[in-house]
């Protein structure tokens, strides 16, 4: 199967989540996830989901929690069926960091030690069906570590995904080498991935524009929103530099509670704030209004916004600072790495750099006594003459 495939949800194969175009069961859930089947998961997640709790950070883990309780019994029933070891289930992205709105993506990597490519396939198979059975979207990938390392060499987005990757379930040993692997070649190749990392911020606030400015804004893509916040994120993994964290983290959070009042509101996965959609996307947050929500998020932007500025300026910084080091050294070096050439003018003169030095022996060394400056032979002085200067 492809290595990298996106899908919005539809079941294959006629719904049976297998692709063997059996059903299991009586349809209503197998029993595997979180003891309870696929349908004992989409009861937890409903109920989840409308107890009627203002979105908040706890709410996020919890979901981000149900979810792992599922798909790791999932996991470790496919992999017994299908005989494949040295294998886990990551959670990338979002879902790595434990941030799962309601109608996010589950974000997931299949990854594998080797293991022949039909067991593989057959593994994936009976992960990915069950997903889609229930509606949820799905971002997938299946690779080995090599395959994933060389797939974030090549792509930006993968490498900033795996760099909150979390196991799930399978072999942790594997995930944290992945891990360990993925960080390095990260902070190795800061001085080349950060520019194009801030180059991709660029690009996307001048396509959406300013968050805190914005009347109907995307709080994922435009400036100061959630994507630069995960890229501060992406920085301080670095260890280039760090962002300003007064208030930072609030800001985040404050984000990503709207993004979720807003997926419940309108049932959907969205990240634009729509002007018909505020004032009940406020109710659920227990603000007063509209105005009131506006001015939360455009309160959370600047933060973020500020926080950009000052760390992609510090980034900039080091990165000129380092290429200018190796230069500097060269140019020092060169005077201190190999004597000056001289060449004998006449009993105890030589020339040294364009002028005439007197040499004599000082303690077994030599030392120079400058006597006069030598014209040279392209020099603007003295037209094109040879007088006073070529004598003895």
């Amino acid at each position: 199967m492809p290595s990298e495939e996106r899908a919005t949800g539809e079941a294959r194969d006629g719904g049976t989540g297998w692709g063997d175009g059996t059903r299991r069961g009586d349809g209503t859930g197998r029993e595997d996830g979180i003891g309870r089947g696929d349908g004992g998961y989409a009861a937890a997640r409903l109920s989840l989901l409308t107890d009627g709790q203002r979105p908040g950070p706890q709410r996020r883990a919890a979901l981000a929690a149900i979810t792992d309780d599922w798909l790791a019994p999932l996991f470790a029933r496919a992999a017994r069926d299908t005989g494949v070891r040295d294998a886990a289930l990551v959670a990338v992205g979002g879902y790595g960091r434990g941030e799962l709105s309601p109608h996010s993506d589950l974000d997931l990597l299949l990854l594998h030690d080797g293991a022949p490519s039909t067991a593989v396939a057959a593994l994936a198979e009976r992960l990915w069906y069950p997903v889609w059975d229930l509606g949820v979207a799905l971002d997938h990938s299946v690779r080995t570590p090599a395959e994933a390392r060389k797939a974030a060499a090549g792509d930006l987005r993968v490498h900033l995904g795996l760099l909150d990757a979390r196991p799930v379930a399978g072999d942790s040993g594997l995930v944290a080498a992945l891990r360990t692997t993925v960080l390095s070649d990260w902070r190795a190749g800061a001085a080349r991935r950060l520019p194009e990392l801030a180059e991709l911020c660029a690009t996307r606030a001048r396509r959406h524009g300013e968050l805190q400015f914005l009347l109907e804004g995307d709080l994922k893509e435009a400036r100061g929103g959630l994507r630069d916040a995960t890229a501060l994120r992406a920085v301080a993994a670095s260890w280039l530099a760090d962002a300003p964290r007064e208030g930072l983290a609030a800001a985040r959070a404050r984000l990503l509670d709207v993004r979720d009042a807003l997926h419940l509101t309108t049932g959907r996965a969205t990240d634009r704030l729509a002007l018909q959609e505020q004032d009940a996307v406020a109710q659920r947050l227990g603000e007063a209004d509209a105005d009131a929500l506006l001015r939360q998020v455009y309160e959370a932007a600047r933060t973020v916004s500020y926080a950009s500025d000052v760390t992609w300026r510090e980034v900039d910084r080091v990165l000129r600072a380092r290429a200018a080091g190796p230069r500097l050294r060269a140019l020092l070096g060169a005077g201190r790495g190999r004597a000056a050439e001289r060449v004998p003018l006449a009993d105890g003169v030589v020339e040294q750099e364009g002028e005439a030095v007197q040499v004599g022996r000082v303690h077994g060394g030599h030392a120079g006594t400058h006597v006069s400056r030598m014209p040279s032979s392209t020099s603007e002085e003295g037209g094109g003459g040879g007088g006073g200067g070529g004598g003895g």
